[in-house]
């Protein structure tokens, strides 16, 4: 089982965000939140951003998208190089078609769920989607405390995925930290967003693979029915 981190750089100073990014070179992905105002109560960085960022580093960028209409802007970011687009499914009108979409462009294509919204109706999009994002914090702003109620919801969507093959890596965001990244782990996750308890650490890359060495040791003791 591979464990991917994925620094959410919304926790990042962005007066020097290309040294940020440089910081973590050990980081599977590198998260950015692309919000509008309108669907979060938050407004960060849009496409000019992304196409910027892609040229600063070679970390793939994992695009989380928690706008309004992503069924007329996801492709775009995927068109500009992201290695992952992740729409909401409470925004995507078309969901069917904007996944495609996304994944026509050569990038992976992702669903977002937030804390309140049930997994299971959703578990006929599995064969359209890399990724499943469920959200442990309420989306618009970093720094937020990890929401427990979620960790349920984590375990059946795991078991939803190894139903069906197991090959939709199922990503965790807010609130993941020292103090909760094991219990996301034991309930299936395997890629990990973090912003605070990386870029407010003293040394980001350190962070990242202590993070990592947590997930993994969870991992590496499960068993393997539990694996995906």
């Amino acid at each position: 089982m591979a464990v991917q981190i994925s620094p959410s750089i919304l926790s990042a100073d962005f007066a020097r965000l290309a040294d940020e990014v440089a910081a973590v070179p050990n980081a599977d992905w590198l998260h950015v939140d692309v919000m509008d105002n309108h669907f979060v109560p938050n407004l960060t960085i849009g496409l000019p951003v992304v196409e910027a960022l892609l040229k600063a580093t070679s970390t793939p960028i994992d695009c989380h998208l928690m706008i309004e209409d992503p069924d007329r802007w996801a492709p775009a970011y995927g068109e500009a190089g992201a290695g992952s687009v992740t729409v909401h499914a409470e925004a995507a009108s078309a969901p069917v078609r904007t996944l495609r979409q996304i994944r026509a462009t050569g990038a992976r294509a992702g669903l977002a769920l937030n804390p309140a919204t049930p997994v299971e109706p959703y578990e006929d999009l599995l064969s359209e989607i890399d990724m499943l994002l469920l959200m442990t914090v309420e989306p618009g702003f970093g720094g937020q405390s990890f929401l427990d109620v979620v960790l349920p919801k984590l375990r059946r969507a795991r078991k939803m995925i190894a139903k069906h093959g197991g090959r939709v890596w199922l990503q965790v965001d807010g609130g993941v930290a020292e103090d909760t990244i094991e219990r996301c782990a034991e309930a299936g996750a395997d890629v990990f967003v973090a912003g605070s308890a990386v870029y407010g650490a003293d040394d980001p890359a350190r962070a990242v693979q202590f993070l990592r060495e947590r997930a993994e040791r969870v991992w590496e003791s499960a068993l393997p029915e539990s694996q995906p």
